[in-house]
This record gives C-alpha cells, structure tokens and sequence, in this order.
C-alpha cells in the first residue's frame, strides 16, 4: 500500500488512525498504541461480525495484531503508510510488550524486534568494548599494510 495524505494535523491523524471503526463485517479498535519518533505502532482488535473477515475467525470472535503507521509530512499535508506484522515491517521499535498482546505473524521480524530491544538495554562500555576488540583483532593487518604505504 502506498501513502495517503490529507489536510490533517498530525495529532488529528494520529486520533484518526485510533479511533475504533464499526463496520458492517467487523469492529476494529485499537487497544494500545505508541509513538517512536514517526512510527505510529499499536495492537488493534478485529471483532468479526460476519464469516469470512479472517481465516478461522467465526462471527463474534476476536483477534489482534500489531499495525505499523508510518507518518510524514509532505507539502503541509500529513500522510501515513499503514502496515501490519504480516508485512515484517523494516522497523523494530514496537514495544516488546505488544508482541505478547497479539497474534504472531511474523516470528522472524518479532526476533528483529527483541534484538533492537537487547541492543538498546546493552550499555555504552559493552559497545566500546566490542570496537576496542575489533581494532584489536585488525592491528595485526594494519600493522603488514603499513611498509606498503611508505
């Protein structure tokens, strides 16, 4: 799917795409949603009124999942690129709490996600650390390049 703008603000976007839907074949209502800079993330709930909304999804159940809304501004005008799980976005800011709230889609981009997380919590010395052993490991290599550059 591609972009749509609007005249919308930004907030009246973001309100926008929160707000619960009823719909002649389903109810659809975000219970969660955060913002990571221009990523608008959120667990939605699909109740199904009729047959047919989702694979094994009967009238009167329901299931969720994590959206991915990509926001930018463009001419004065707001738009958003909407995504799901499903789609393993290229982005992995989700809060790690919501891939316990919703249906699984896509496990290779929910590892993505845990991995983000893991590097964010790491601290500044482990990282340091890790380049120091780098250059550490590549001297050996710099030191026999350098004859050849004199």
């Amino acid at each position: 799917m591609g972009w749509l703008f609007s005249s919308r603000t930004r907030a009246e976007l973001i309100r926008d795409l929160t707000q619960p839907e009823d719909h002649a074949r389903a109810y659809v209502r975000v219970i969660a949603h955060t913002l990571r800079g221009n990523v608008l993330w959120s667990v939605t709930e699909v109740t199904a009124k009729a047959e047919g909304v989702y694979p094994d999804l009967a009238p009167g159940e329901s299931m969720r999942y994590i959206c991915c809304d990509l926001l930018q501004r463009s001419g004065g005008e707001w738009g958003y690129k909407a995504m799901d799980e499903s789609m393993a976005p290229y982005y992995y800011s989700c809060p790690l709490r919501y891939l316990d709230m919703a249906k699984e889609l896509s496990p290779g981009w929910r590892e993505k996600v845990r991995a983000h997380h893991a590097r964010r919590r790491q601290p500044a010395t482990a990282t340091a650390g890790a380049v120091t052993r780098q250059v550490e490991r590549a001297q050996p290599r710099l030191d026999a390049l350098l004859p050849l550059m004199a």
